[in-house]
């Protein structure tokens, strides 16, 4: 049985970026980081660890490790 290809954490969180139902406007507002940053992001641009931090933080997202063992 193969194997399920894991989502990558920038995906995770441009997802929750589009389905939470804020505005970029409102988003923009409350993290600081500017509307049209988030539209690239959103596009499927980049975005630096600092700003991935403030989406995570302001979504209230959380990262579980599904790693097993040691």
């Amino acid at each position: 049985m193969a194997r399920k290809k894991l989502t990558s954490l920038t995906d995770q969180i441009r997802k929750a970026v589009t389905d939470c139902g804020e505005s970029r406007y409102r988003i923009s507002q409350q993290t600081g980081i500017s509307q049209s940053t988030l539209a690239k992001f959103i596009g499927g641009a980049g975005l630096s660890m600092e700003s991935l931090d403030l989406l995570a933080a302001y979504l209230e997202l959380e990262v579980i490790s599904r790693r097993k063992g040691k």
